[in-house]
């Protein structure tokens, strides 16, 4: 390897870097229930905090079980598009293959 490719990779591993700690700070909700469940989780796919309205309460524990798991999906669907758009910065102008890195 050259000395310029070096300092490409070097400069790409910075950034994959740089982006690999925003997603930890970026976070997405999913709902359900017509947001009687709220979840929050970061673009890393970590569950940050589960929000119930105590009408939910009312709808019985199988129906709340099933809110909780849809919000949940919905968060980590989102997060995992937001973690790709945002990872998708990094491959950007490099001319590799969406999903190698």
């Amino acid at each position: 390897m050259n000395s310029n490719m070096m300092k490409q990779l070097q400069q790409m591993q910075t950034r994959m870097a740089k982006l690999q700690a925003e997603l930890g700070e970026m976070t997405v909700t999913g709902t359900a229930g017509g947001g009687a469940v709220t979840v929050t989780a970061n673009a890393e796919q970590k569950i940050l905090s589960v929000s119930i309205e105590p009408e939910a309460l009312e709808e019985g524990a199988e129906l709340l079980s099933d809110m909780v798991l849809a919000a949940a999906n919905d968060a980590l669907d989102k997060a995992r598009e937001a973690a790709a758009q945002h990872m998708g910065q990094l491959t950007a102008g490099l001319g590799l293959p969406p999903g190698l890195i």
